[in-house]
């Protein structure tokens, strides 16, 4: 099996915790990087698991869900009103399952192997997935396909 990763960085966002009952659950912001590691168990006609180059259309979609934007969790009590500060143009509100480093890893990895499958016809598989606030901290998701062989 090949494995070959890319990350993404400067994504400069904001999000809260609501269940926090410290510091996390006001808003606060990060400048977020995203690491993705990819499997193959062949490579493709340039020597390469994955073709970098063709992400535009991927990280077009990260700087619309991540870049100079308010993350809200879809369970967040207050929705309502980012709603309302969304239509009113003071942020730019993007709604995920869930805010944190591990629930945005998930959430992207999802992502990735739905435009993976789209563009390697099941060639190449996300296994893991890191989201980073900052230089201490990180959540990773990670979920192998169970004896995947790559076509």
């Amino acid at each position: 099996m090949y494995i070959s990763t890319k990350k993404f960085t400067g994504f400069p966002c904001t999000h809260r915790q609501w269940r926090d009952e410290g510091h996390c659950k006001y808003v606060h912001g990060y400048s977020r990087e995203f690491m993705f590691w990819f499997k193959a168990s062949s490579l493709d006609n340039k020597g390469w698991v994955m073709d970098f180059g063709g992400f535009k259309e991927f990280k077009k979609f990260l700087d619309h869900t991540f870049d100079h934007t308010f993350l809200a969790n879809q369970d967040d009590p207050e929705l309502p009103l980012f709603e309302e500060m969304d239509k009113k143009g003071i942020i730019m509100l993007r709604v995920l399952p869930s805010v944190g480093m591990e629930g945005t890893s998930k959430f992207l990895h999802e992502k990735m192997n739905e435009y993976l499958n789209k563009h390697t016809q099941g060639r190449v598989y996300c296994f893991r997935v890191e989201t980073r606030e900052n230089e201490k901290n990180s959540g990773i998701y990670e979920e192998d396909k169970n004896g995947f062989t790559a076509v």
